[in-house]
Order: C-alpha cells, then structure tokens, then sequence
C-alpha cells in the first residue's frame, strides 16, 4: 500500500510474473525486483519464552541456506500443517514452543507483526509472547528437525549470545528484537488460548 500518493514506488504497477513456484516457496519478478513469496500466506511466528527460572529459550538448529548453525528463538510457519491453513499465528506460537521447545505456555499475547526481510521476501512475522510456561517433553522439533534447546538466564542473554557468535554460530538478529520486546512491550493483558 501507498503510504504516500505524491511518490509511486519505482515498478509499482509492472506485472508480477512467476519464475519458479515450489512447494513453500515462489520466486516472483516485477518490473527489476526478484523476490521470494510465501506460499503460506499467513507467515511466520517467533515465540518470545521465559520460563518460571526466568531463563530464557533459544533454539540451536542447522541452516541449510546458510550452511550454519544458527541460535533462533523458537519459531516456524503459521498454517503450514495440513488442515491447518486458517491457523492463527497464537496458535502456531504454542504449537511451535513445545514441539520445539517441549515446553506448554498457559497464555499467548501478540507483540508486532512486519516483515522478516522486506527486500527480498513477502513474508511477515509475528513476534508472540508465552506466558506462564511448564515443561511437558524434550522439545527438539519433529522429525525433519534436530534442534537443540538452550535455557539462557534472561540478564546474561546477550553474552551469552554473543559468546555463541566469537564460536562460529550464525545469530539470528531478530534475537535482539526479541529482547528488546521482552524488556520493554510489557504484558497488555494477553490472550488466552
């Protein structure tokens, strides 16, 4: 959408062309620009978790696009599961915590919603809050997935992060986002699942 009607966005009106359609993603061309579409058009989610020993979870996992490890916080694909695609991105959220994680959260609350790399892709994000987390399993993900969970302390996180990095991991910066809204979105009450 246009925000501002005095100043059309360069290629605005070229037609979208498909240059490669896959199963979760498509390339698509307008005008000059490439980028990456979603073929699940309700995104994704990153789940900002505390447990009651105010740690909090970070997910360690292999990146085939980048050929790394990576430290995330839990997270995934919002209507990705078959049946699944009115799937609201609160209930992806507590979805993906313990199947990740192996921890169950009482109650969800949406922070902010954009998109997770504007340039290139058409997806949005949704950063969610759990509240009132209790360890149900292992977490690890399913069986495509082979995650490893960290339980960081909240006041040592960003060293700890940063600790990660100087040993080769790729650090998702939308860690530090995350961060920042644990510190400063503050609880508006949440929304009971």
């Amino acid at each position: 959408m246009n925000k501002n009607p005095n100043r059309m966005p360069v290629d605005a009106d070229a037609p979208v062309q498909t240059l490669y359609q896959g199963r979760w993603l498509t390339l698509r061309q307008r005008g000059r620009w490439e980028y990456a579409e979603r073929n699940n058009p309700a995104g994704a989610v990153i789940v900002l978790a505390l447990t009651p020993e105010d740690k909090l979870l970070f997910v360690e996992q292999y990146r085939v696009a980048i050929g790394q490890y990576t430290i995330e916080m839990p997270a995934g694909l919002v209507g990705d599961l078959a049946g699944q695609a009115d799937e609201s991105a609160l209930l992806a959220a507590r979805r993906e915590l313990e199947e990740e994680t192996g921890y169950r959260c009482q109650r969800v609350e949406f922070i902010h919603r954009g998109p997770s790399s504007s340039g290139m892709s058409s997806e949005m994000i949704a950063f969610v809050r759990a509240w009132d987390l209790h360890k149900t399993g292992a977490g690890g993900g399913d069986a495509t997935e082979n995650i490893v969970v960290h339980e960081v302390p909240r006041h040592e996180a960003g060293s700890w992060l940063f600790a990660r990095a100087a040993e080769g991991y790729s650090i998702d910066p939308k860690l530090f986002a995350g961060l920042w809204f644990m510190e400063h979105a503050g609880s508006r009450g949440g929304v009971p699942l």
